[in-house]
Formats: structure tokens, sequence, C-alpha cells
């Protein structure tokens, strides 16, 4: 009985330690993917922001400049991707619109963003855009891999239509998640008015015949929640000036929009929450399962071998099978 017990324990125990590096290396890797359907939200808020007023082309002070970034899941447009590209694919239609304090456009900034569901890296496709452009994505934007490393990454911005390495400047503790901090700093760089102006009758190629050309920069930064790869917290240090041409009156630049961009308070703790139980579910299928059945393994192994070795002890069944039988006795 003890023998039919340790060699139901040992298939048990090989069952066990095999699963976990399959459950770590080949599970976990096709099972964990952004959703086609994914929908967010995100408010950003510059207080005390600088912004133009292109009724009068002047530069004022204004307590607030809010910007709300949406992100819509085109599972229509990945299927028909998925069709031709052999792999799992996430479109994103996502828009960053900004408005001023009194609640009026001040631009708005629609993308296409298409990427493999599981990498997050990009893939080049027919749609791929910003603002109307098409673009040939390098590099990640809008969300860090699974697994994020410590090192730097290629980072596209949508202004300049261009990636550049963002860095990795260490781990710290952001409101209890452990995190990776990330930062980009984008020199003074040309870039395209956008397709649509705050202005009723103003289009971009108006504006660009005048010769006046818009430039911008910005530092942007991210805490990266690691085995998500979700930023949990995000702001940019942004500024835009329009320089030269007829439309400024004879000035050589004038500021368009200066401000620290910050998330709103509400979306912080949402994030953080949101990520908190993304995070938990990821390490059960990374850390916590495949340890614990290594751990069970072992353990049912070692029960094994000793349910074995009693089985052929002094006193076990094995032993009493080799024990001479004793001698009839005569009468």
């Amino acid at each position: 009985m003890r023998r039919k017990a340790s060699l139901v324990l040992l298939a048990l125990a090989v069952f066990c330690t095999a699963l976990s590096p399959l459950l770590r290396w080949y599970a976990f890797p096709r099972l964990a993917k952004i959703p086609a359907g994914q929908y967010q939200d995100m408010v950003l808020e510059a207080r005390n922001a600088t912004l133009l007023d292109y009724g009068t082309m002047k530069a004022e002070k204004v307590s607030r400049v809010t910007v709300v970034q949406t992100l819509k899941g085109n599972v229509e447009a990945s299927e028909a991707i998925e069709r031709t590209a052999g792999r799992d694919v996430v479109v994103w239609d996502s828009l960053s619109y900004v408005e001023g304090p009194d609640g009026e456009m001040v631009s708005k900034l629609p993308e296409r963003y298409i990427f493999d569901a599981h990498t997050q890296e990009p893939v080049h496709a027919t749609g791929e855009s910003v603002d109307g452009d098409p673009v040939r994505r390098e590099g990640i934007e809008f969300k860090w891999p699974f697994r994020t490393e410590r090192r730097d990454y290629e980072y596209f911005d949508a202004q300049t239509r261009t990636s550049a390495p963002i860095h990795y400047k260490g781990t710290r503790d952001f409101r209890g998640v452990e995190v990776y901090y990330f930062e980009q700093t984008v020199p003074w760089t040309e870039v395209p008015f956008p397709e649509v102006m705050p202005v009723k009758g103003i289009t971009a190629e108006s504006v660009a015949k005048t010769g006046t050309t818009r430039w911008y920069t910005t530092v942007r930064r991210f805490w990266v929640e690691p085995v998500t790869g979700a930023p949990v917290y995000g702001e940019e240090i942004h500024r835009e000036e329009l320089r030269g041409g007829s439309l400024l009156g004879g000035r050589d630049k004038v500021t368009a929009f200066a401000g620290h961009v910050k998330m709103r308070e509400d979306y912080i703790e949402s994030t953080v929450s949101l990520v908190k139980s993304n995070r938990t579910v990821i390490l059960l299928m990374t850390t916590y399962l495949p340890w614990g059945l290594l751990v069970l393994g072992v353990g049912l192994l070692s029960l094994s071998l000793y349910l074995e070795a009693r089985g052929r002890g002094p006193d076990g069944p094995a032993a009493a099978d080799d024990r001479p039988e004793p001698a009839p006795v005569s009468a």
C-alpha cells in the first residue's frame, strides 16, 4: 500500500515540477496581453500656465489648462490587421484634447497606435498615424512591456513624429508601489501645426503661408510599475512657441503654451488601484504559482521517497516478504 502511495506521489511531484517552468515561460507569454477592446481615459492639468490668446496674439497667464487623453481599442481594425500580421494586435485610437480655463478647445491631437498585444512592440500597418499624417513608430508609446526592465527604451513622441531614448533613472516608491522612474527630454524642435486650429477660419495651411513656424520642447516623466508595464503617474514640463513670420507682427517669437502638466489627483488614485490589481494577477502567473508548484513538487517528492524508504525498512512489507518461512515443527 505504501509503495502504491509513493508512486502516486512521485507522479504528482513530476507533474508539479514540470508545470512550474511551463507556466512561467510558455503559458505567461501567450496568455498575458492587452485586450483589443480596452478603453481608458486620463485627465491632466497645468495650473498657472501660460497660454496664447489667438485674438490678440499675446501670451497670458491662465489659472488652468486641462488635457483629456482617451485610448479606445478598435476591435474591428485589430482583427483586420491580425489576419495578415499573423499575431495578436491591438489598435488604439487615441485623442489628446486640450482646453483652456473657459472650456474652449486649445488643440487636439488624434492618433492611431498599432502594436503587438503581448510585447507592446509597434506593428506597422495601414492607418498608423498622428493627426492624419502617416507615421512609422519605433519603440513604445503609452505603455511599457510586461516585466519592464531597468534600462532605457525608445519612446515615440507624437509632436515631433520621431522616437528617442527615454532613460531609466532608478527605482522609487510611489504611494506604496515600487516603480521605475523614466525621463525623456525632447529638445526644441520645429513641429507641424495641428490639423484643427483653435480659431475658426484659420488652418494650418494658412498659418504656414505667413512664414510663422511652431516649435516645441518637453521634459517627459513616467513612474512605471514594472510587473504590468503600466505608468501609475506621468507629467510633462511642456513648452510651445510660434516663431517668425508676419503673423507675429514683427516679433521673433511668442509663447503658445507653457506649463507643468500633471495627472489629476482622482485619476492617480484610480490608476494606482487598477495597477495594483493587475499586478497581483500577473505575479500569480509569473511568481506565486510557478514557485508554489515547484515547492509542492519537491515536498511531494520528499514524501514519496520517505514512504518508499519506509516500505523497504526492516518493518516494512518489502522486508517482511524477504524473511524465510519458519521451518515446520516436527511432531
